[in-house]
């Protein structure tokens, strides 16, 4: 009888160690879980947080790409205005120029029938040589100005430049040529101030 309760005594001495390290294992799981649980939060809270960051460095990035783009077209119609407002201006000027020319072309007509009707003897006349400086003078500046006449006599006859008043017979000219200048014709760079009246061939 004894004996049978010491064995009991041992049976139950080694249940409850097992139940203890059974309940230390529990323990050292439990505490695992919670540590791995604990570190799984911080990693979500973590990413969470970078997300968050994501998130608002892209909306500024997406903002600063609509100011840039922004800017970029400012820049751009402030080019084409700038363009426009040169090419308003040149044109302005090249009216201006023209319509100043077109009113001294009178003034060298006059000069040029002056001093075509002046006489052989009168050509060394002091006042006939300072009207023939003068002139000289102005188709110099006028050349500066890049005003220049027209070719006309010998030149075939093209509409853009000349303007046919009368066809004549010659046997100096082909057909189509210009035999006569009635009047002068002058150009302002590349475009026509005064169209030159001319006789053609016929």
């Amino acid at each position: 009888m004894g004996a049978k309760k010491k064995k009991n005594t041992a049976a139950k001495a080694t249940e409850q160690e097992v139940n203890k390290v059974e309940n230390e294992e529990i323990v050292e799981e439990t505490e695992e879980t919670v540590a791995e649980e604990a570190v799984d939060a911080e990693e979500g809270a973590a990413e969470e947080k970078k997300d968050k960051k994501k998130g608002k460095a892209d909306k500024q990035q997406e903002r600063i790409d609509e100011l840039e783009d922004k800017v970029k077209r400012q820049l751009a119609e402030f080019d084409n205005f700038r363009k426009r407002t040169e090419k308003e201006k040149s044109g302005m000027f090249e009216a201006g120029a023209k319509s100043v020319i077109e009113k001294i072309l009178p003034v060298i007509d006059n000069f040029e029938r002056g001093l075509a009707s002046v006489s052989p003897e009168d050509a060394t006349n002091p006042h006939v040589e300072g009207m023939n400086m003068i002139y000289k003078q102005l188709m110099t500046e006028m050349e500066k100005m890049e005003v220049r006449p027209i070719p006309a006599v010998g030149e075939p006859f093209d509409p853009d430049f000349h303007n046919a008043v009368m066809q004549v017979a010659s046997d100096e000219y082909e057909s189509g040529i210009i035999a006569q200048e009635l009047q002068k014709g002058y150009t302002y760079r590349d475009s026509v101030v005064r169209h030159s009246m001319v006789s053609v061939v016929s």
